[in-house]
């Protein structure tokens, strides 16, 4: 991964952290895989999926009882990334602070980088 030593590549906020780790413990799941796809009207979107085991190239983040795998092909795009969760009046979940997103969707489904036009799947 995209790394400095000693640090972790993607940031996960107190709040993510409970959510994710209520998840994986009511689904009985080894942890949290985050990714990214081609679609939304800005290009690409982040994909969220709870696995029973992690893939060999996946990076590993534990965090206080939350896991988060992170996708290969999606590595250098979410480096730097605060994983954090939000609960509102009217919705709750979680919001990535990308800070390699040079722009996004109105309603903050969908993403671009100037990294790469291209996305990875992953």
């Amino acid at each position: 991964m995209f790394s400095i030593p000693g640090q972790s590549p993607v940031k996960i906020s107190p709040a993510a952290e409970r959510q994710i780790s209520r998840l994986i413990q009511g689904k009985q799941a080894y942890g949290l895989r985050i990714g990214l796809k081609k679609g939304g009207c800005a290009g690409m979107e982040y994909t969220m999926d709870l696995v029973s085991e992690a893939e060999k190239s996946d990076e590993v983040i534990e965090q206080n009882g939350a896991r988060v795998l992170v996708a290969p092909a999606a590595q250098m795009f979410l480096f730097g990334t605060e994983i954090d969760y939000e609960t509102g009046l009217l919705e709750s979940g979680f919001r990535f602070r990308n800070p390699n997103v040079t722009d996004a969707c109105g309603c903050g489904e969908s993403v671009s980088f100037s990294i790469d036009r291209d996305a990875p799947q992953g």
